[in-house]
């Protein structure tokens, strides 16, 4: 195997290992390193959460020696160059004695960028860079966005059929997508440290939004985008279960105080945000969610709410997971409101663009 390949190899590896932090180091990003010496792994580690020991530290403590001359270190993204709650990265590599680095993604920090790569290189360490970085860069969504935006990721996702329909002409849905796609809408759920829903969304379809993985359930953050509290008198599930003090209802200025106080009186918490004509003012839901330390958002959306996301471009990504079904019905909901377009090039486009397939069906993600 040529060195390029092993090098591959072991980064494939180091993705492996930031991903046993999956959605857990928020604000920070997930990473993952290890310690190959003679071409074998001798060492690993990943950064487990925001406050403890990055990944690189972790592999150091995990050899409990100097790693051997001809020794290298795999990280998945830029080692540290500042120090914060925990020291810089680059001071424990140059104090280890390791000749050679391996990175996958580069700091996307445009303050950092690079700085740590040329730290080491300026001491004489051979440095690879580029090695997986899509797939590198791809692990850190909300962080990537974060640190470059200062704002949270808002991300949107929706289940459709082939002819772009949410569900039946009667309304329902369950379940447009098989259960592989639906796992897999669990595992993203486990990633972000918010869920969001419509009041559409959570009147039709009563929804838990926890993430129920191998038996073990985790509930994020909860929010229902209600402006009106249209689901202040409703006996849902996010207002009556073992994590209703998680659920907040998001509402306008104007609605209703006694509907607040019916949530409140549920244990159930409201957020009052200004309206636009007839819309909530993201800009400073958004703002409120950052306050509150919410770095992202996974927005489970509706015809309503997905296609105002899109179309006022709200949204900053999008997950569209598609089932090869064709309801062909002119009364099942699509997406799209009353907007008229005369040509392509007003289609809006996702960048970055991710496909993967669960049975049958088939998952379009990318940025918007």
């Amino acid at each position: 195997m040529c060195m390029a390949d092993l090098d591959s190899a072991h980064m494939q590896r180091a993705l492996e290992l930031a991903k046993c932090a999956w959605g857990q180091t928020h604000p920070n990003p997930m990473v993952g390193a290890l310690i190959v010496e003679a071409g074998a792994v001798v060492a690993e580690g990943w950064h487990t959460a925001a406050g403890e020991a990055h990944a690189e530290i972790e592999a150091f403590r995990a050899l409990g020696r100097k790693p051997l001359e001809g020794a290298i270190l795999y990280v998945t993204l830029e080692p540290c160059s500042t120090s914060g709650r925990t020291g810089a990265c680059t001071d424990a590599i140059l104090a280890s004695g390791v000749r050679k680095v391996v990175v996958g993604a580069v700091d996307p920090n445009p303050n950092h960028a690079g700085k740590g790569l040329e730290i080491l290189r300026a001491a004489g360490i051979e440095v690879v860079e580029g090695v997986c970085a899509e797939a590198c860069r791809d692990l850190n969504l909300i962080f990537n966005h974060w640190i470059v935006k200062n704002r949270p990721l808002l991300a949107m996702k929706i289940a459709l059929t082939l002819d772009g329909k949410f569900a039946a002409g009667s309304g329902h849905s369950r379940w447009v997508t098989g259960e592989s796609a639906r796992s897999d809408v669990m595992r993203w759920r486990r990633y972000f440290p918010a869920i969001a829903v419509g009041a559409d969304t959570a009147l039709a379809d009563d929804p838990q939004l926890t993430s129920r993985i191998n038996d073990n359930e985790w509930c994020p953050q909860r929010f229902v985008l209600d402006r009106q509290l249209r689901t202040a008198g409703a006996d849902l599930r996010l207002f009556t279960d073992t994590y209703a003090d998680l659920t907040t209802v998001v509402c306008g200025e104007s609605a209703d105080v006694e509907l607040e106080a019916t949530l409140n009186e549920k244990g159930v918490s409201v957020w009052r945000i200004s309206e636009q004509k007839e819309h909530l003012d993201w800009t400073e839901f958004s703002m409120r969610l950052a306050d509150e330390s919410v770095y992202g958002l996974y927005i489970e959306a509706g015809p309503r709410l997905s296609s105002a996301l899109v179309e006022s471009e709200l949204a900053d990504y999008a997950f569209v997971y598609r089932a090869p079904k064709f309801m062909s019905d002119s009364a099942a909901v699509g997406m799209g409101s009353q907007r008229e377009t005369h040509s392509m090039e007003q289609a809006f486009e996702l960048k970055a663009v991710v496909h993967a397939h669960f049975g049958a069906d088939s998952l379009t993600r990318g940025w918007l």
